[in-house]
């Protein structure tokens, strides 16, 4: 093997890797974003958990993120800016990757 065979699998490694940890870090964020709902919506324990679980399955209706808004918009019931809540979803990236790096 050359050592641009060697280099071309490390990219492709690296690549993988990066996605997988970016697929990992965006399910960890619409976990805490379900999380942050259910508080809003008054649910805790195995209900905001059962809440947060739907939250990440509603991420694979389509491709994209606006699946997970609509959910949590409509669910929300207009008790939270749009604005608001879209900002928070996107903060919620940077904390997930935070705690994905941290568990490793």
């Amino acid at each position: 093997m050359t050592t641009f065979d060697d280099r071309e699998n490390a990219f492709e490694n690296k690549f993988a890797h990066d996605q997988e940890m970016q697929f990992r870090a965006e399910a960890r964020r619409n976990k805490l974003m379900g999380l942050w709902v259910a508080d809003i919506l008054g649910k805790s324990g195995e209900e905001a958990a059962e809440y947060a679980r739907a939250v990440v399955k509603a991420d694979f209706e389509e491709a994209g993120h606006e699946d997970v808004m609509r959910k949590v918009l409509a669910d929300l019931g207009g008790r939270v800016a749009e604005a608001e809540v879209r900002k928070k979803y996107d903060a919620l990236l940077a904390v997930a990757k935070g705690q994905l790096l941290d568990e490793a």
